[in-house]
């Protein structure tokens, strides 16, 4: 079956609202971990992650940053209209540019409660001494293209969304962020500006975990994945062809390249941390057909859209020439980084070409998060479901984790 022709309907299970995290622990690596390998199913804690993997695993995470997306504004008439800041506008080269602008940008958001804000007319978020205006300027996908400005002239715009926004929850979590949410709603490796979501899997890691993992000898190495509100968009369509991915930015540098392409020659395993990191690496791979096959990949463009993994006309490339026909192409643009945007959907059917174990939280029924999972494990995602929900597992963002092997 071609994964547009996959009923998402076949994806569904029952998640009891108890089971759902609505809270972390007070201790990241307490949660339990559920490990899958060849059809069997084991429980382990997080902690000793370690104990589950070989000593030559390159360990693969996402360092994006979530950024305080939700800004109350109000009405001159009193009411309030929330802005969720998606992403930047298209004049802009890529996130790290527009987080870094000063005085005023334009941004794709969504807006709530705004049908009584009439054009033209400005809306104001006063936060201590810094005052931010909103004006809304055009539609685009179901989205609004604002001109964000404030009167702090020296402050960058991911300054401005530290200072005035709020924690941008999911929405299944159905509570207000609170100021602890702003710690743990945040992993370790959080180094890059961005994400409106977080990595969740990477939620669980802690120096101790990291400590252990490097004194087994596991390697790491990173990736950048900015989480769009796109990640929590529900399938309304019957079959997967007429549902439209997300696009999201990435950015991979030529040091993380270097590294993967060695881990691959050298036939070593890729574990991805999250769905976002496998979403990543799979998508780098994809990208070097492409450019095997003289197709151009310009920075800032959407260079693997939704249905490319599962075109035919591509001869089978390995997974290290694959990497490093990138590695070649940043040389000939005279780049240190690749940024682009991706659509992949990963899905029942996907082979995949990188990645051979995922580590990753338990996901919303009938999401593209869970046709990833089915992907990799195949019907046993089932079976790993029902052990989750049948021994006390955690769901969703805050909840526990799972390894996964392919």
């Amino acid at each position: 079956m071609h994964p547009k022709d996959i009923k998402i309907e076949a994806y569904n299970y029952l998640l009891p609202e108890d089971k759902i995290a609505t809270f972390p622990l007070a201790q990241r690596d307490a949660s339990k971990l559920l490990v899958y390998k060849n059809g069997l199913i084991k429980d382990e804690q997080f902690k000793a992650l370690a104990d589950q993997l070989p000593g030559d695993a390159l360990m693969v995470y996402n360092q994006t940053k979530v950024v305080h997306a939700r800004l109350l504004f109000k009405k001159p008439t009193g009411g309030k209209v929330e802005v969720f800041c998606l992403e930047p506008d298209t004049r802009y080269a890529d996130v790290p540019t527009a987080m870094l602008t000063k005085g005023a940008v334009y941004w794709k958001c969504f807006l709530g409660g705004a049908s009584k804000w009439k054009a033209g007319q400005q809306l104001v978020l006063e936060q201590d001494n810094l005052t931010l205006h909103a004006e809304r300027l055009e539609q685009q996908d179901g989205a609004w293209v604002l001109k964000l400005s404030w009167n702090e002239p020296e402050l960058s715009f991911a300054e401005v969304l530290h200072l005035a926004g709020k924690v941008p929850l999911p929405p299944y979590l159905n509570r207000e962020a609170t100021k602890a949410d702003e710690a743990t709603y945040q992993s370790v490796f959080a180094k890059e500006e961005g994400s409106v979501a977080a990595p969740t899997a990477s939620l669980h890691f802690t120096p101790e975990v990291l400590a252990s993992l490097s004194a087994k000898g596991v390697s790491f190495s990173s990736v950048t994945l900015h989480v769009g509100a796109g990640t929590f968009k529900p399938v309304k369509s019957d079959t997967m062809e007429t549902h439209e991915m997300h696009a999201e930015w990435l950015e991979v540098s030529k040091e993380q390249l270097v590294v993967l392409e060695k881990q691959l020659r050298d036939k070593k395993p890729v574990i991805a941390v999250g769905t976002t990191s496998c979403r990543t690496l799979e998508s780098l791979y994809w990208i070097g057909v492409q450019l095997i096959n003289g197709i151009a990949v310009e920075n800032g463009a959407v260079a693997v859209t939704q249905w490319l993994p599962y075109a035919s006309g591509f001869a089978p490339i390995a997974a290290a020439e694959s990497i490093s026909a990138v590695l070649k192409h940043l040389q000939a643009i005279h780049s240190d980084k690749l940024i682009v945007k991706t659509q992949i959907i990963i899905a029942p059917g996907y082979d995949f070409k990188i990645v051979n174990g995922l580590i990753t939280n338990f996901h919303q029924p009938e999401s593209t998060l869970l046709l990833l999972v089915s992907a990799l494990i195949g019907d046993d995602w089932k079976a790993v479901y029902d052990h989750a929900l049948a021994n006390g597992y955690r769901f969703l963002s805050y909840g526990d984790s799972s390894l996964l092997w392919a």
